[in-house]
């Protein structure tokens, strides 16, 4: 069983772990636009390290192109869906339990991180950040210590080196931290470089497993 001591810093992914899923967003284009449920994610599951997602959350297009390759991979896949549909559904509720467990952590001493697969235009939880923006989400992103975008490192999750960029910006070691993803293909490498992963899978079952491997009430 994982002891509290161990533990320095907690490591959150944002989309999906801080707000709502934007895969609850994607169900509801799908359902608007009488797609198969859960299309979108088989688009981006295709070709996942080279399709048009990838290689827009690591910078290499903008969104005119994403638009339009987006578009070639979901027809590919036998339905028409464009990609800036999909990119205006990008965005999350944030999660007030969320916001509040990050400033009962902070109070506890643990260091605060967010690695975050984005995208590098438009607005929302899945959208990078501008550096100008006074809203609810960057008074979020203010609570951590250091964020990792992977529009702005050019390296996107799971790819272990966006954790280990982490970890030697913190100056800790993997095992001294604690990470929660809500997609488990991201979680994977964070196990085996050695911290203590967490699968989300809803902000409660977060909250109760995050209590129990810190011995901190969070819920």
């Amino acid at each position: 069983m994982a002891t509290a001591q161990r533990f320095q810093a907690v490591v959150f992914d944002f989309g999906g772990v801080i707000t709502s899923s934007p895969f609850e967003a994607f169900n509801r284009l799908e359902a608007e636009r009488g797609l198969p449920h859960d299309f979108i994610r088989r688009v981006n599951a295709t070709d996942p390290d080279s399709n048009a997602w990838a290689r827009f959350e690591r910078a290499e297009i903008d969104a005119a192109q994403f638009d339009a390759l987006f578009a070639a991979e979901a027809q590919a896949l036998g339905h028409p869906l464009d990609g800036a549909s999909v990119l205006a559904v990008l965005a999350g509720a944030v999660r007030p339990a969320m916001v509040t467990a990050l400033d009962r952590l902070a109070e506890a001493g643990y260091r605060l991180a967010c690695i975050t697969n984005n995208v590098p235009t438009g607005h929302g939880a899945g959208m990078a950040r501008s550096g100008d923006r006074a809203d609810a989400l960057e008074a979020v992103f203010a609570r951590f210590e250091h964020v990792i975008e992977s529009s702005k490192a050019g390296v996107r999750k799971p790819d272990p080196r966006i954790y280990t960029m982490m970890c030697d910006h913190l100056g800790v070691p993997p095992q001294a931290c604690v990470y929660l993803d809500d997609l488990g293909i991201n979680c994977k490498p964070a196990s085996q470089l050695g911290m203590h992963a967490i699968k989300v899978t809803s902000g409660e079952q977060a909250l109760a497993d995050l209590s129990a491997v810190l011995a901190i009430p969070l819920i």
